[in-house]
């Protein structure tokens, strides 16, 4: 058996299909959910934070879309600036100069997935399935940058010290009070890792009986 055909794996016999067509389409129909949700998701804010403050009395807001931020940007960077928070502009340029084309490519990794009848599937599904821990984490990362990194020449930098502000939840730095918010773009993200879970599961389920069936004459064949 060939490298591509390992990798590959077993094809399902048209007999097998018509006995267990639910079988066979349950992991495929989850990894294309789970790629129409990562490609819907670009459209909707990842994040959202809101700030209230004397100075605005109706609050503030900004949503965080994957390469982007919309709100209230201007009028909370004028905020940031006597706490000694750096601009939004410098954080997570990388990432946002290819959050698109990453996500796109992990909906194309799913779609390649329902090829794949063989434990390398998990390759092209693990990238979807942690992409929600990986934002977490990136965000957390810039959110502990920005706190830790105060410019000492801002009017309440003192005041306020080093600080962590939550990725969700309330927060309080210095006379402003904050709270953060999944957006509906993370939601869907999250959705679409338990789908791939899932996925893995049913696909597991699905193929493994045929990769063993596969595998059992060249075992049987193998030397002592």
């Amino acid at each position: 058996m060939s490298v591509l055909d390992r990798i590959l794996g077993p094809r399902v016999s048209q007999e097998d299909q018509a006995a267990n067509p639910q079988l066979y389409r349950r992991p495929k129909a989850l990894f294309s959910a789970a790629a129409l949700l990562l490609v819907v998701s670009l459209l909707l804010p990842y994040w959202v934070l809101r700030l209230d403050a004397p100075q605005f009395p109706d609050g503030l807001n900004i949503t965080a879309y994957v390469n982007r931020l919309a709100g209230d940007v201007v009028e909370i960077e004028g905020l940031n600036h006597y706490v000694g928070l750096g601009s939004f502009e410098d954080g997570a340029v990388f990432e946002r100069s290819i959050a698109i084309i990453a996500i796109l490519m992990l909906a194309g990794l799913l779609l390649a997935a329902l090829y794949i009848h063989s434990r390398w599937v998990v390759l092209l599904a693990l990238p979807a399935l942690l992409f929600p821990l990986i934002f977490v984490a990136d965000l957390q990362y810039w959110l502990w940058t920005y706190g830790h990194n105060l410019d000492s020449a801002a009017p309440l930098a003192d005041a306020v010290g080093e600080f962590t502000p939550p990725i969700f939840g309330p927060a309080t730095i210095a006379q402003f009070e904050t709270l953060a918010l999944p957006g509906w773009g993370f939601l869907l993200a999250l959705v679409a890792s338990g789908l791939v879970a899932a996925g893995l599961i049913y696909h597991r389920r699905a193929y493994k009986p045929l990769v063993e069936a596969q595998l059992a004459p060249e075992a049987e064949g193998a030397p002592d």
